[in-house]
This record gives structure tokens, sequence and C-alpha cells, in this order.
């Protein structure tokens, strides 16, 4: 017989149908069982379950008895019922505390995991980062394992073209595609990282040799290559690789010896590999040094004009100097724009040579003038970046150039098919301005008939090469003809540069050019030397010939 408890009233005797009905049906049946094991081994019963009460209200019961005999020898029951429906509930809740921890904990987890994955790994490819990149260069040395290691610093070539004409759109497809190709290329135990815009750095350990690596930046090559589907586009690319490597697991300076391998390779011409050396390494140290020194020189005023006379075809009178760009070297002497052009354009110097040698061209004419010379036209030459600078316009309004008096030389590569509006307009306000434009080395394999119809320079100027063979070659007189004819046919002037001879201006003057310059008829000299030259009238060519040379 079992007791049952209701709230609120006396104990009573309860039938045990009562009490079997009144476990929660989910339990009544473990209950049962609990019950049944106790009377059939005589021993200590033990059970938990939920009752209903008569109110609906569900309590837990904790229910402890022992088995024995009653004095009439009725086997019986001796225990006691608990009410544990507070500690259940409050386990309940503690359980489902601890489980929202535990996923609080887990989410936490995978939260921190992902941060340190986004921090490592580049969103777009997926690939290791320069922060990953330099974590594992620096993991290098303590690893024994490693015996050769080489660093490869990559960097696709067009990817500028690419974005320009495409879209981003088209540029993100580019860096995916090649980040699954650089991958597939490369051992399991590399890495690839993306370190920059178009840039891959690729780590490699433990190949074999020389060869070896070889092998893979040629498979490299191959397979950045091959074109790519981006919607109806076929996107071509390529990669110039600078590669630096060691017999043993330092990695010392590999991924600043690879960059400077790159630097070359996309010097010479792209789409090539360039291993690091120590001569590569001592050239561009010298480089970098005659640019530190070309700095000073520009704050210093050592970056001057000099000039060389330009002549009537057929009067032989003169018409213009060009101003050609020399250093006056504290040291080294008078250089050569050979020397110090390059430099300075690959050092973002060549808008400050230019800017410079105007500012020391309107001096010069301004006391040549002071001095009652006739000054002719004075042609200076105009780099892409000064060409591209916003701030261009205002800043040669400032100069307060006379209309006529200047000419800027381009060079042919700046005008090609492509060029943008922006540059065409920029143009055409500096034309407005009374700046004359010429095209300098026209023909010299990059203008076209395009380009010239877009850009209307008010003259252009036949590279030396079609000059040089025009006595001795029929072929070269045809070509150097046909340029005067398409250039008359547009209104456009010609000068022919390069002249060496007296029978090289008698030919050109022949085919119909407008204007001479060269050797033949004097070098170029400093403003001190050149105010002669004013009165010449090439009555014969060792007459207009200076001995100055620069």
């Amino acid at each position: 017989m079992h007791r049952l408890y209701e709230t609120g009233e006396s104990f009573r005797e309860v039938p045990a149908w009562l009490w079997s009905n009144a476990i929660h049906p989910d339990d009544r049946e473990q209950a049962e069982r609990d019950f049944d094991h106790a009377i059939a081994t005589r021993g200590a019963y033990n059970s938990q379950f939920r009752i209903v009460l008569p109110s609906g209200e569900i309590r837990h019961l904790r229910s402890r008895a022992h088995f024995y005999v009653d004095a009439e020898g009725s086997p019986s029951f001796i225990g006691a019922e608990w009410d544990v429906t507070a500690d259940v509930q409050l386990n309940a809740e503690l359980a489902r505390q601890k489980l929202v921890a535990e996923a609080r904990a887990l989410a936490l987890e995978e939260s921190n995991a992902r941060i340190e994955h986004v921090a490592d790994h580049d969103y777009l490819t997926g690939l290791s980062n320069r922060r990953l990149l330099d974590k594992r260069l620096a993991e290098l040395p303590a690893d024994k394992s490693i015996t050769t290691l080489a660093v490869l610093h990559l960097d696709l070539d067009q990817f500028k073209q690419i974005n320009d004409s495409h879209g981003h759109a088209a540029g993100d497809a580019v860096l995916r595609a090649a980040a699954l190709r650089i991958t597939a290329a490369i051992p399991a135990n590399g890495m690839v990282a993306r370190v920059g815009g178009d840039e891959f750095v690729i780590v490699l350990v433990n190949f074999t040799d020389l060869t070896e690596l070889k092998l893979i930046t040629e498979d490299l090559q191959r397979r950045l290559r091959k074109k790519i589907r981006f919607g109806q586009e076929m996107l071509q690319s390529g990669a110039s690789i600078g590669v630096s490597w060691s017999g043993d697991r330092r990695a010392r300076n590999l991924l600043a010896e690879s960059d400077l391998a790159l630097y070359q390779a996309k010097k010479l011409g792209r789409n090539r590999v360039e291993f690091f050396t120590r001569q590569l390494q001592e050239d561009l140290r010298a480089k970098r040094r005659l640019a530190e020194e070309l700095k000073l020189g520009l704050e210093r005023g050592e970056i001057v004009p000099y000039y060389q006379v330009q002549l009537d075809a057929r009067t032989r009178e003169v018409i213009g100097f060009e101003a050609l760009a020399r250093w006056k070297h504290p040291e080294k002497g008078v250089l050569a724009p050979g020397i110090f052009l390059k430099i300075a354009d690959e050092h973002g110097l060549a808008a400050e040579i230019d800017a410079a040698i105007l500012k020391n061209v309107l001096q010069d004419r301004l006391f040549w003038l002071l001095r009652g010379f006739a000054v002719p036209r004075i042609a200076v030459n105009i780099s892409a970046s000064r060409l591209a600078d916003p701030a261009l316009l205002n800043k040669l309004r400032k100069l307060d150039i006379p209309p006529g008096v200047i000419v800027f030389e381009l060079v042919e590569t700046i005008f090609l098919d492509d060029s943008d509006e922006k540059l065409l307009e920029h143009i055409g306000d500096i034309k407005q301005m009374g700046i004359d434009i010429e095209i300098d080395d026209f023909g010299s394999g990059h203008a076209s008939l395009i380009g010239l119809v877009k850009l209307r320079p008010k003259r252009l100027k036949i590279d030396r090469q079609l000059v040089t063979e025009v006595v001795s070659s029929a072929e070269q007189r045809r070509v150097v003809g046909s340029i005067v004819e398409i250039a008359k046919a547009l209104d456009v002037e010609v000068i022919a540069e390069g002249i060496e001879t007296e029978a090289h201006a008698v030919v050109l003057a022949q085919l119909g050019c407008d204007g001479l310059q060269g050797y033949a008829f004097g070098y170029p000299a400093p403003a001190a030397e050149t105010d002669r030259l004013f009165a010449s009238t090439a009555s014969g060519i060792e007459k207009q010939k200076t001995a100055t040379g620069g």
C-alpha cells in the first residue's frame, strides 16, 4: 500500500491502482519496473518519477524504501517519497545553461577561428596573405627538415589593362583563376600568398636542384598564359617572375631578392623569369644611389637645358631649338639624358625634370630677348607622368607663357589608338594656351594614323632610324616620302632629326620635310654658347657646326 500526498490535505491511504494511475504515463512503466525489481530481490526500492495531481500539476517525486516482513508475516516496504520538483527544475535549468554556455564557447571558438583565418588569408582568392607569409618565413630557419628553399615573386602581366578595359569584376576573375593555377602548379609542401593587387609570392622547400626549380617556373608561366573566360570574353594575361633561392633553410633576404629579380623581369619586357644574382643587386643599388643623387641634383638646380638648333629645310635659317636635358653632376661632369632619364622615370622624377627644364628655358629665353635676339620657338620634352598631372594646366598658367613660343614634344608611346578622352582633352587645353604639340620619334613603331588624326599635332619629327639610310636606300626614301605626304594631308609639319651629313639634308628637303635637326648643323650646347646660332643661315655645314658637345 502507498500513501499519496495531496497538497493541502491530510494523509490518507490510497489504493495501489490510484497511485499507479497518478504516475505520469511516460514514467509509469519504469516506475513499476523498479518496484517489481525490489519485490523480486526483496531489496531496496529506489525510483524517481513524475506524478500528475488532480489539479493537473506535474510534480517530481523521489521514492526510497526497504523490504521487510511485518508481524503478521506479510511482505511490505517501508520508506518515503520526497517532492524534488524544485531540484529537478534547478538541475534542468543548470543543464540548459551548460548547453548554452557550451554552444556559446563553441561559437566563440569558431568565430575566433574565422577571425584568425580572415586575418591570415586573402578574402578574394582564399590564399595566404602577407601576414601569414611573414610568419611562415620567420619559422623556416628553425625547421631542420628543410634542405633547400626558394621564394618566387610573381606579378600578372596586363592586369591593369584588363581592369581598365573590362572592369574590376574581370580583374577579380583573373586573380581567382591565377590563384587556382598557381596552387595547382606547385608541390603540396609549397605555399602561395597574395601580397598585393596582382602580386603573388610562392615559397618552395626541398626541391631537388635548380633544374627542378626552373621547370616549376616554366610550368607556372605556361599555365598563366592560358586565356581566362569571363562571360563572353577570353582574357589574356601572363606572368613575370623573380626567383631567389638558397641551398639551406635560411630565409635570409630571399623575399627582398626575389622582388629585385621581379623588378628586373618587368623592366626587360615582362612575361619572363629572372633569377636573382649579386650583380643584379649591385646594379640596382647603383641605380638607387643615382636616383638619390638625381633628387639632390634637382633641388640644387643641376638639371639644365642644352639647345640643339632646328633649320628650315629650304632656306637653312634657324626656325627653332630643342631643349635637351643635361645633368651638371658635381663629380661626373655633364651627363647625357640616356644615363639618368630612365632612372628618373622609374623613380617618379620625370615630371620634376620636365618642370625644371621648362623653367630654365623660359629664363634663358627672357635673357636672350633682353639682349635683342629674335628668339625662335623652343621645343621641350614632356613625359607621360607630367602630362597626366591634373594640376599641370594651373602650373602652366602661372608661368604666363606667351602663345607660340614653347612647343611640347610628346614621345610616340603617349598617343596610341586607345588614348583615353581625358588625355586628348588635356592636350587640347594645352593647345588652347598657345603651346604647340609635336610628336617625337615618329615611325619608331608605336604610332598609328588613327592616333595622329586624334591628336592633330602641329608637327611631327621623323625618327632618326628612318633618316639614317635615306641616302642609300630607295625603300627608306619611299617610307619617309609616304610619312611626309600623310602629314601634309593632315596639315602637319615635318621635321627630320638625326641628320649627320649634307647629303641627308638635301634628300630630306627634296622629300618635302619642313625642318632639319642633327649633328650636321650643331651639337646640343648650353645657353651661354647658343646665342651665336640666332644669326646662322647655314651657308655651309662646317660654318653651322659647333664644337661644343654634351
